[in-house]
């Protein structure tokens, strides 16, 4: 009795360890097919295509001048009337035009990095230090009302004031209605000025 009950539980591990040999698997490989195969898909960081600017630099670009720099970290052109310009005006409450610019055609949304590596605060309460330039005409940054009282506001900026060492990450509007025949970047500070084209003259 004592015989055949090894025999039996003998016979039934060599079945099983051969039902599993057959059918054993290799677990990493398992995990390695069954994981996605996507590519990580890159940043947006600008859509200035879509208005005939061809990059000759990619975006973040950063100038600097005076102790000052900018950083332009990313820059989405919209029409005015569209569903994501009327969302952002919306939100931070703009207005329909800006101090300068009456019926403006694009909305125009942007994160930057400032940084003040001079010895002095820097306080843009007189004006900006930078600005845009597309073509002849103005591309005017406008203040929004809903945060209009807020300093170093880091989702909708104002008025920036900087001591020295310190950065501020943040966004940015603009309105414009002229054309698109170049982009560049200008900085003013503590007398020195510098310039960045993101795409020459056409």
């Amino acid at each position: 009795m004592k015989n055949t009950m090894m025999k039996v539980t003998l016979a039934a591990t060599m079945l099983v360890g051969g039902i599993l040999g057959q059918g054993a698997v290799d677990v990493s490989k398992v995990d390695a097919a069954a994981a996605p195969t996507t590519k990580a898909q890159p940043i947006m960081t600008d859509n200035l295509s879509k208005y005939g600017l061809k990059k000759d630099v990619e975006l973040p670009v950063t100038v600097t001048a005076g102790g000052l720099s900018y950083t332009l970290e990313k820059i989405m052109i919209y029409d005015f009337n569209s569903t994501e310009a009327i969302n952002l005006r919306k939100t931070y409450k703009y207005g329909d035009q800006s101090g300068l610019i009456a019926n403006p055609k694009y909305f125009i949304w942007t994160k930057i990095t400032v940084k003040n590596n001079s010895k002095k605060t820097i306080d843009n309460i007189n004006g900006e230090y930078w600005d845009l330039r597309f073509g002849k005409d103005i591309v005017d940054p406008v203040s929004n009302w809903s945060r209009i009282g807020k300093t170093n506001d880091k989702l909708a900026l104002n008025r920036i004031v900087l001591k020295p060492g310190e950065q501020l990450s943040t966004y940015q509007a603009y309105m414009y209605k002229g054309s698109f025949n170049y982009f560049a970047i200008g900085l003013a500070h503590d007398g020195q000025f510098s310039e960045k084209y993101i795409m020459e003259n056409q």
